[in-house]
């Protein structure tokens, strides 16, 4: 019993048992014939959510007011230059990948250049940021859609011992933000960032240069999302980031991080984002309208959320 109410006690519990009772009553429909149809699903597109989400969590995790809003612009510019640049040449896929993790760096530094040198909240940074690089990605697309090559588009889209290519590397990017945040110095300052700024830069903790890191790193892996989001769906389109940019911020919430500041959950991130999507396909199958499944989405979240929130309030 012990061993159960520790396990409670985790906040990423909850958005995994949320996945779970979905998946059971989605797949309750079909008498279970579609239930490993659907767990693939599942992993396939909760990985780019995984990926956008643990950006925003570290940047979330700095304390209040913490959030980028360029994220799903910062998809579309990488995701659309990268395939111009790779031009379906199959030689081209790393300097394709380079160019795309460049394009997050240069965000990430606007970023946080806006918010340190003119001093405004990094809401209306980031905001800001979003409109010059989706202007940038419009007039790079100009309405055309480059295939992807063939090796990524094949890599993108298939499995690997039954798990799908884009849940492992979305996996291999939760090992390592895990490991950031629990092992190294660098996962210390944000926590300490996080629950006191002033306190932090007593302490001797190099808070801008940690601010400065921690949304170059968001920039750079919604740049990876957008770089594989595209070579998944088979072009980049200039709305292809437009789902994400609350997405990223819900995995986060239900997931556990604290949207005070000072805590962060990278389990959590990949539970909520499975049942965001196992949510979908659960209306879905029961045949509920778009409105209607809309209204039940927002209601499932808040009662997760709720429930989760309470347990923790009641943790001694």
């Amino acid at each position: 019993m012990k061993a159960v109410h520790l396990l409670a006690a985790k906040p990423w519990i909850w958005s995994w048992l949320a996945a779970a009772v979905v998946w059971t009553a989605t797949v309750a429909v079909t008498g279970g014939a579609g239930a490993f149809g659907l767990t693939q699903a599942a992993l396939t597109f909760a990985a780019f959510s995984v990926i956008v989400g643990t950006g925003q969590m570290f940047v979330i995790t700095l304390g209040p007011g913490n959030i980028d809003l360029s994220v799903p612009a910062t998809m579309t510019l990488a995701g659309t230059v990268a395939l111009k640049l790779m031009n379906v040449d199959n030689g081209m896929i790393a300097p394709g990948l380079v160019v795309a993790l460049a394009i997050g760096i240069a965000v990430g530094v606007g970023n946080y250049g806006l918010i340190k040198l003119l001093r405004i909240p990094p809401i209306i940074a980031t905001l800001a940021m979003s409109f010059i690089v989706q202007s940038a990605a419009i007039w790079t697309n100009r309405g055309l859609r480059i295939k992807p090559p063939s090796l990524l588009a094949e890599f993108t889209t298939s499995s690997t011992f039954a798990i799908p290519n884009m849940a492992i590397v979305a996996l291999l990017v939760a090992v390592i933000a895990w490991v950031l945040l629990e092992k190294s110095l660098y996962g210390r300052w944000i926590l300490a960032i996080g629950q006191s700024m002033a306190a932090a830069r007593m302490a001797g903790i190099p808070v801008d240069g940690t601010r400065f890191a921690t949304y170059v790193l968001c920039a750079v892996l919604a740049a990876l999302c957008g770089y594989l989001l595209a070579c998944f769906s088979g072009g980049a389109a200039l709305n292809m980031g437009a789902e994400y940019l609350l997405m990223s911020i819900a995995v986060v919430v239900i997931g556990g991080t604290s949207v005070a500041g000072g805590d962060s959950n990278v389990p959590g991130i990949w539970g909520a984002s499975l049942f965001l999507f196992l949510v979908v396909s659960m209306l879905n199958t029961y045949g509920l309208g778009a409105g209607f499944r809309l209204i039940m989405t927002g209601l499932i979240i808040i009662g997760v959320i709720v429930v989760a929130s309470g347990r923790r309030a009641r943790q001694p």
